[in-house]
């Protein structure tokens, strides 16, 4: 700490500190003065053994390129990117567009020269990513970093130029030159530098509404979940494209409900996930270029793009009809990136509902004028050798089409499941990838579509032909007017393709599988509760919210807590549960607001409550192979959150006997062909049915791999009316155990509270195998980033009800030789249970006192921390919060649930880690 010190006087305030071998800028920031520089580099030490401290360019440009280079010395720039955001946004949480456009020729031949005398002078050989700081009004530079190594702007780069930079840099380190790589089949030459005729943008997607509490600001740390790119001929066109593909309900750079901001300058100045639409909104109030970009530093270029498509909305709207509006202003809004959404919007000025029917009228006259997209092909020769790849991209900045289409052709289309998010992450990218492959195994010319760069689902060679675009109604149905495919597959992408299920029926599209009417039934709360109180099928109590006085006669019947949730929502988004009549009108004005043409659900929550999740593939309503997985975690956290075991341990066989006769009496209902899930509700033998998915789940992968088959290739076969193998029984006997756990990103997302609930949180997944359950469980949790604790740990267990829960796993700590630490109540519970506890002062009980438990948490005196919440009411969340933020904040390993903490404390004190065998996947029988 004293070096660091004396580094940030030398080198004089504002500084960067950033954290070595810490990804995604973990632990970094820009420190205006000393206070916020010993705040911020004690927090980096907890993370990293080694912090760098240099001088502040916030402000400067932000240019990446991604170098190769052979043993021979043959080396060249892949792909020149620059970020749309000043230097101080970290690049992964930055709008990044490629290739560089604000730059001369000159500017950039003098970057790339640099690159290659900086990957020389290293000498690495194979592939690196070179980062700089460039001022563009002195030529000035800094070089930010080197990454001599595969990195996410390298994943980006391989899908905006075509190059497939993985395969080439695995070959060069195998000891293969350049030239040689260029004759093994690579869908381009891999010893030319790629030349682009078309521009592609990188847009993060963030989910930070998800955590109360937590600082919308952007900055050197990453937030973000996923990200998306776009790709068309014009900036205004990819920035439009892109907003539009986030997925969080926007409809381009302009005509954005929910979009508008009191303190304008403020939010320009200090850039949140939102500062996009605050430039839009700027422009339209009449801010100048010039203004805007003292205030965020955005280069101007960037900036006067924007200001066209503001101008073009506010011609759009001088028409009053589409009989009024030219072939060649409408022909203009496309070529700018307007959806046919946005111009139905500006030119018919629907008032409310969906517009599904001035979208389809705007449709109609733009295709009676004959303005269609165009498609091309990304081929990184620029139009050298147009037949090289299967990427293709449609655009209405160029004329023609760069493939072939031919009526009856053999094709299935599979919808991807868009940018990753909390709540849709790669368990639907692995769905996609499976059904894109078995149509493919069954001689089907395959197509995705898909936007996303990071998954598998849009490599060069997973398909036969790759649209890079919208997962929108109206880019759907473009590329279905040429393709004319035997169907279209919408359940395995998760929630995007499932909600386009209806729309794209009720214009006749083929969907393969289960029918979008059965889609309807399922996913709306309202025509599927009727359809089990018709079938006897039991649920908790609800009822369907119009007014406030209908939901207090309801709770005063069914007792608090409630669950509150919309219809057509993935991962809990805007579900809550309310403990009294105060939080549940506080949420009713928020719920309201996110999902208007569907009202709000309020249903009975029962506590104590096993979750239990049914996994299966059905035939024309014959439930083909199934898996039934458990929840350690009581009902409440969400299940993307829960840690869930399978095959399920703890259930009585009677319970598993009716979730099987009931998940095969809804599948007869609703006459299901291919993938669904079911979840239930049990309680000593009661079973209630919750949610029903006509679609893969996130838990198919996770199931698939522990039984050994394949659940989406058996769905994919049932849906094109395919041949496949039926399980026999014994199958689903299996002797070993997996543990699906869930990551958590708490520690990038300042003042979170790390409480799991029923909006789901985590942002990612690990599935471990064990031959029991101890075993699967510790392989599990260690994944995420737990370590099994040497001696100290604190306990603070909230309600009585969780201190007896966590008794026996108490004595069990102690028996092994454990410390144990309490905060006062838990203390004393567990001392008069004859467990030796030693107890720690609250946070705001005497600050300076040795044992005060923030004292301890800085020290790092524990190895492990259980606080577990009395409930999740706001008022009760503030000594429990400190300390469950203390232990984020200095990287120590936290739980906040009573049953996952015992059986974690249990796996632990039964089995010690060197126990644990190292087996590969095949090894398990």
């Amino acid at each position: 700490m004293k070096d660091a010190l004396a580094a940030a006087r030398r080198i004089g305030y504002p500084v960067m500190i950033r954290s070595a071998y810490a990804l995604g800028g973990l632990g970094s920031g820009i420190c205006p003065d000393e206070t916020k520089f010993i705040e911020l580099a004690e927090s980096a030490f907890t993370f990293s053994p080694q912090i760098l401290v240099e001088e502040s360019l916030k402000g400067w440009k932000e240019i990446e390129f991604e170098v190769i280079r052979d043993a021979n010395d043959h080396c060249f720039t892949v792909a020149s990117m620059e970020n749309f955001d000043p230097l101080g946004i970290h690049t992964g949480e930055s709008i990044v567009v490629a290739p560089t456009c604000s730059l001369t020729q000159d500017q950039v031949t003098m970057l790339q020269d640099l690159s290659k005398q900086c990957i020389r002078h290293l000498g690495i050989v194979g592939e690196c990513n070179i980062q700089y700081a460039f001022n563009a009004d002195t030529n000035d530079y800094r070089v930010i970093e080197v990454n001599a190594r595969l990195s996410r702007s390298s994943a980006l780069a391989s899908k905006a130029t075509g190059y497939p930079l993985a395969f080439v840099a695995a070959k060069i380190a195998l000891g293969y030159t350049l030239d040689e790589i260029g004759e093994m089949g690579t869908p381009n030459s891999a010893y030319v530098a790629p030349s682009l005729d078309y521009l592609i943008c990188k847009i993060p997607r963030w989910d930070l509404t998800k955590f109360v509490g937590v600082s919308r600001r952007i900055g050197s740390s990453m937030k973000s979940v996923g990200e998306i790119m776009s790709i068309g001929r014009s900036f205004e066109e990819i920035i439009q494209k892109g907003l539009r593909m986030i997925g969080q309900g926007m409809h381009g750079f302009v005509g954005n409900d929910h979009t508008r901001f009191d303190n304008l300058d403020d939010e320009l100045a200090n850039p949140t996930d939102l500062r996009i639409f605050a430039i839009a909104q700027a422009l339209e109030e009449g801010y100048d270029i010039q203004r805007i970009y003292d205030l965020t530093k955005i280069d101007p270029w960037f900036i006067g793009k924007l200001k066209n498509i503001v101008d073009y909305k506010i011609k759009l709207q001088s028409y009053n009809s589409l009989e009024e509006l030219p072939a060649e202003v409408l022909k203009g809004a496309k070529v700018l990136g307007f959806s046919d959404f946005q111009i139905a919007r500006f030119v018919l000025k629907p008032t409310s509902g969906n517009m599904e029917k001035e979208n389809l009228a705007v449709r109609a006259y733009r295709k009676k004028l004959g303005i269609l997209p165009a498609v091309k092909r990304i081929n990184t020769v620029a139009s050298e050798h147009p037949e090289l790849t299967n990427y293709l991209y449609m655009t209405y900045g160029a004329d023609g089409y760069d493939v072939n289409y031919y009526k009856n052709e053999k094709s299935v289309v599979v919808l991807g499941s868009g940018a990753y998010r909390i709540g849709s992450s790669v368990e639907f990218d692995w769905c996609s990838v499976n059904a894109i492959q078995t149509a493919r195994k069954l001689g089907y010319k395959s197509i995705m579509i898909n936007y996303n760069p990071e998954t598998v689902s849009t490599d060069y060679d997973m398909c036969d032909r790759l649209y890079f675009d919208e997962l929108s109604f109206e880019r759907v149905l473009d590329v279905i007017d040429l393709e004319q495919p035997r169907g279209v597959i919408v359940s395995v992408g998760g929630q995007i393709p499932n909600n386009l299920a209806m729309k794209l029926y009720r214009q006749s599209v083929p969907i393969l599988g289960t029918s979008p009417i059965s889609i309807d039934r399922a996913e709306n709360r309202n025509k599927f509760s009727a359809m089990l109180d018709q079938l006897g099928i039991d649920q908790p109590a609800w009822q369907e919210l119009t007014s406030l006085d209908d939901v207090k006669t309801f709770v005063a019947k069914v007792g608090y807590p409630v669950l509150v949730r919309p219809s057509y929502v993935l991962s809990g988004a805007a579900m809550n549960v309310c403990y009294d009549e105060e939080e549940l009108t506080r949420f009713l004005q928020m719920a309201s607001e996110v999902s208007k043409e569907y009202p709000v659900v309020v249903s009975q929550f029962m506590q104590e409550t096993k979750e239990i999740e049914f996994d299966a593939v059905a035939q024309n309503g014959e439930v083909v192979e199934y898996a039934i997985s458990e929840h350690i975690e009581y009902a409440g956290v969400h299940s993307g959150d829960a840690t869930l075991v399978f095959p399920a341990q703890q259930i009585y066989f009677s319970t598993a006997r009716q979730i099987k006769k009931i998940s095969r009496r809804i599948a007869q209902e609703l006459n299901i062909s291919g993938p669904f899930n079911i979840q239930f509700l049990a309680r000593k033998n009661e079973v209630k049915v919750i949610e029903c998915n006509l679609r893969a789940s996130r838990s198919f992968p996770f199931v698939s791999k522990v039984l050994k088959r394949n659940f989406i290739e058996t769905a994919t076969r049932i849906m094109l009316d395919a041949p496949y193998t039926r399980p026999d029984k014994s199958a689903f006997d299996i002797d070993r155990i997996g543990v699906k756990a869930s990551q958590f990103s708490f520690a990038r997302l300042q003042n979170a509270d790390p409480v799991l609930g029923v909006d789901m949180s985590s942002t990612g997944e690990v599935g471990c195998l064990g031959d029991d359950f101890n075993e699967a469980l510790l392989n599990s949790l260690i994944a995420t980033g737990y370590k099994i604790p040497k001696q100290s740990i604190l306990l603070s267990s909230g309600a009585t009800k969780s201190k007896v829960d966590l008794l026996d796993a108490s004595h069990m700590l102690s028996k092994n030789g454990y410390h144990i630490y309490a905060t006062a109540g838990t203390a004393t519970f567990l001392n008069s249970h004859g467990i030796p506890t030693t107890p720690v002062f609250w946070p705001d009980e005497r600050p300076h006192a040795e044992n005060n438990v923030m004292k301890m948490i800085a020290e790092h005196k524990f190895d492990l921390i259980v606080n577990i919440p009395k409930n999740h009411s706001k008022r009760e969340l503030t000594n429990g919060y400190r300390i469950r933020r203390g232990a984020i904040d200095h990287n120590i390993p936290l739980m906040t649930n009573a049953r996952l903490a015992k059986a974690f404390i249990e796996a632990f004190c039964q089995m010690k880690q060197e126990d644990i065998q190292i087996k590969s996947w095949q090894e398990y029988k």
